[in-house]
């Protein structure tokens, strides 16, 4: 596994990176004749680290994103002691878009589930955010700001990946079950939903758990030689 310097383990490019990936909730601000105005929203990520957001036409958030898609998303993790200022976090700040994409709309609901109640409903609709810039925190007085190539995993990687999703996915869930329940650390009937360049996602039912690499992979066989180890070890 290899990728550019930014995203080395320690790094807060690659801290960051394992947030958005994991987060499942997060807060969409927006604003309107220049009031802010801040949400709750579900996202999840594209392949290249894109922000996918389902959206209602009727929210007040949509009709703000329609007006001026200038935007931020915060999402956080989990504190390190009782003092809330020791949750990491990361806020990245760009522009929306709505996106008619099949294969990000399959993306998003293997990563929330439960959305596939309303995700036909005609009002809803696929939004895509690409990070301009960030700012990511690691805790009581630890920031980094952080740019759009900080926040964009290796182009070749992401489609080599991309490509071999699908194959890697279905392998895994028909012939090797369980060890797809033992790198989930859990057991029950765990499911691989989804791979990229910087780890995977297994769902059983409604719940779905993130588990990172421990650095950027490169390709297919750097997948494989990961989800073995993970194997291996339990987790």
């Amino acid at each position: 596994m290899s990728e550019a310097a930014g995203t080395q383990a320690d790094s807060p490019a690659w801290a960051a990176r394992k947030l958005l990936r994991a987060a499942r909730a997060g807060t969409l601000a927006t604003s309107m004749q220049g009031q802010p105005f801040a949400s709750l929203v579900t996202p999840a990520t594209a392949p290249d680290l894109a922000m996918l957001l389902l959206l209602s036409d009727l929210s007040e958030h949509t009709r703000h994103l329609r007006a001026d898609p200038r935007c931020s998303v915060l999402v956080s993790g989990i504190a390190e002691d009782a003092n809330p200022q020791t949750t990491p976090r990361v806020t990245i700040t760009g522009q929306a878009e709505p996106i008619a994409d099949d294969a990000l709309k399959a993306r998003y609901l293997a990563l929330h589930p439960y959305a596939a109640l309303y995700a036909g409903f005609g009002d809803f609709n696929l939004w895509r955010i690409r990070a301009l810039n960030g700012l990511f925190v690691g805790g009581f007085g630890r920031a980094a700001r952080l740019r759009a190539t900080d926040l964009t995993p290796d182009a070749t990687a992401v489609a080599a990946i991309a490509a071999a999703e699908a194959g890697i996915i279905a392998h895994c869930n028909t012939d090797h079950p369980d060890a797809m329940a033992a790198i989930a650390g859990a057991p029950g009937a765990w499911r691989l939903v989804a791979v990229d360049v910087d780890g995977c996602d297994l769902a059983q039912e409604q719940h779905v758990m993130r588990v990172p690499w421990p650095a950027p992979a490169a390709d297919a066989g750097d997948v494989q030689r990961e989800l073995i180890r993970l194997a291996r070890a339990g987790r």
